[in-house]
């Protein structure tokens, strides 16, 4: 067993390597995929600029979360697990946004090893391809990653 968690730690490792050193995702099918998303969330800038998305308010503005902490819209009323996992130190990183866009609520189970966590966000982006890709679109949108790469 040991074996085995060693190994698989060291092959995320490793990938991660890899994908931090590559640029992750494709920005313009992130676009594509976010239509998806829109019903839920938008990307309005500080000066008010919708950027990306409708007017939606089920889920939190997306701006600036790319590279930042998870919770990160003071004016969302946020789960008690993601809550919890931002409190932990939940960053939005390429593999934690990837993962978490696979399956919310597993993700903040395994981050706080807690099984009865549950998130608000149901919806799941089936494809780590196409996770990737929101994650480059939403990068484009303030956060850490934008400012890197202006």
């Amino acid at each position: 067993m040991f074996k085995l968690v060693t190994t698989f730690g060291a092959g995320s490792l490793l990938a991660f390597s890899a994908m931090a050193q590559e640029s992750v995702g494709d920005a313009a099918a992130g676009e594509d995929v976010f239509r998806q998303c829109q019903t839920c969330h938008v990307v309005v800038d500080d000066e008010g600029n919708t950027l990306a998305g409708r007017n939606a308010r089920t889920g939190p503005n997306l701006y600036g979360a790319i590279g930042g902490p998870a919770a990160h819209d003071a004016d969302f009323n946020y789960s008690d697990g993601l809550t919890a996992a931002a409190e932990a130190g939940l960053e939005w990183t390429p593999e934690n946004v990837i993962a978490y866009l696979q399956d919310p609520t597993g993700f903040l189970r395994e981050y706080l090893g807690d099984s009865g966590v549950r998130g608000k966000m149901t919806y799941r982006i089936r494809s780590e391809e196409d996770a990737a890709n929101v994650y480059a679109y939403l990068a484009q949108f303030g956060g850490e990653e934008a400012a890197a790469t202006n």
